[in-house]
Parts: structure tokens; sequence; C-alpha cells
């Protein structure tokens, strides 16, 4: 009875369209900042080193490097100040916790850029699809084609 009244009051603060994103991905976390009356969005980009918690309560750690420091910030999933979270790029990782990153400075800190897999072979996750290429490549040739029939049906009209 208790777990059903919890879950209930926690049902309303949940957000509704939750954003996927996996550890090692560098993110923009889009961050409402209120200073006094006003308000504006400032954006913590880094790399997801870390995701815990379940329901209400989870978490994610973001860590980006400022003037040589590194910098680190916990994030409640579906804070009310989180407008946004959008994935940069995606990162190839074998562990659940990214902490030895810490440690490390200057280019060792990158991660390899994860890639999907499609019919035809391999490609970056985020950009355009070998299919999506291949149809484009498609169109612009029959404008081509198309055009270079105008113009010689002109150059016909002409003779």
């Amino acid at each position: 009875m208790s777990q059903q009244i919890i879950r209930d009051v926690e049902a309303e603060y949940f957000k509704s369209q939750k954003p996927q994103f996996d550890i090692g991905d560098t993110v923009g976390v889009h961050v409402r900042i209120v200073e006094g009356d006003k308000e504006r969005i400032q954006v913590f980009r880094g790399t997801v080193i870390s995701r815990r918690g379940r329901g209400l309560n989870e978490k994610f750690t973001v860590r980006r490097i400022v003037a040589g420091e590194g910098v680190e910030r916990i994030f409640p999933l579906h804070s009310p100040r989180i407008t946004q979270i959008e994935v940069v790029r995606s990162g190839v990782t074998r562990r659940a916790k990214l902490y030895f990153l810490r440690d490390r400075v200057g280019k060792s800190t990158r991660l390899k850029e994860r890639r999907v897999a499609s019919k035809k072979g391999v490609h970056i996750e985020g950009e355009e699809s070998i299919a999506e290429a291949q149809a484009r490549k498609a169109e612009e040739e029959a404008k081509i084609a198309a055009s270079r029939a105008a113009q010689q049906a002109k150059e016909n009209a002409e003779q």
C-alpha cells in the first residue's frame, strides 16, 4: 500500500521523455540558472562518467576540463532545472564507471567514437546513414539527368 502511494507521488515529477544516453557519451546539459529575478540557460558540455540510482533518484555525473582543471557535476535526471540533454557524440566504453578519466590529462581523455552497423557497412552514429547518402546521391543524379535532358531539348528546339 505505502509503495503504491510513493509511486503515485513520484509519478508527477517524472520527465515524460527520458533522454537516451550512455556512459562515455559527450553530452550538453542545458541547465536553467536563476539569478535574482532573471533566468537563463547555461550548457554544461562534458563526458558522462557515471550513472546511478533508479526511478526519481537517478543521477548522472558529467566531467569536463576547464582551464586545465577537471570539473565534475552531478545532475538528477528528472530535475526540473534541466531543460534538455543533447548527445554530442557517443563514446565506446567497456566499463560502467569511467573514474579512470580523472587521472588522465590531454588527448588520453578522449574515447573512441561509437559506430553503428548498418546493412552495407559501418557509419558514425548521428551522421547520415549509408542508405540516406545513397538516396540523396540518386536524387542529385536524377536532377542532373533532368537538367541535361532539358538542355538537350532546348538545343534541339533551336535547330
